[in-house]
């Protein structure tokens, strides 16, 4: 591809680049909300949190349906892609494994904000779970197989096991105020160590 004129082709990929920054603030902006609020919040309310026009909302998403599955979806690759990152600036691989338990904690925070989206018959978030599973198992997994490699856990935790033992955790934080889940997902994986 040759460009003709270097003004317009300098300030393509910017403009890519400001557009996929846009889009993340504007899908943070509704996850956030949709925890506050549900999943019902005014798409008004969600473009005045991200900074943008509510027809900017509707030209990325058209159908709330939509803005859910690309919310749900930006959740799962930031915690997937946090993996491997922790992995490799974290002083241990079990306070990686922490470390990301937490973000998936935090992510599980805004599934239970979707929950009752997601298990609607909307045929858009039927393989959302699929999703989930095929990229966030995997990162567990390489995290728990680091921590065990280094002698730090047990060598016997599978990731699903794990995850879904953190998600029961969190399983009605947000019903009651006395109920600390993240204390319980500490103690959890503090419980893993060997020494």
């Amino acid at each position: 591809m040759v460009e003709a004129d270097s003004g317009s082709g300098s300030s393509a990929p910017r403009k890519r680049a400001d557009a996929r920054r846009n889009e993340q603030t504007l899908l943070d902006a509704a996850a956030a909300a949709f925890v506050s609020s549900g999943v019902d919040v005014p798409v008004r309310d969600i473009a005045a949190k991200a900074g943008v026009g509510v027809g900017t909302i509707y030209r990325h998403f058209p159908t709330r349906a939509d803005l859910i599955v690309a919310v749900y979806r930006h959740q799962v690759e930031a915690c997937a892609e946090a993996g491997p990152a922790l992995l490799a600036n974290s002083s241990t691989p079990h306070a990686a494994l922490a470390s990301w338990i937490n973000l998936f904690v935090d992510f599980l925070v805004t599934k239970h904000g979707l929950a009752e989206a997601l298990q609607s018959d909307n045929a858009a978030f039927q393989t959302l779970h699929a999703y989930f599973l095929d990229r966030l198992v995997p990162v567990c997994a390489e995290l728990l197989d680091a921590a065990a490699k280094a002698g730090e856990i047990r060598a016997d935790v599978e990731a699903f096991e794990l995850m879904r033992g953190v998600g029961n955790l969190c399983i009605g934080a947000d019903s009651n105020t006395r109920y600390d889940a993240r204390r319980m997902v500490t103690l959890l994986i503090s419980g893993l160590r060997l020494h």
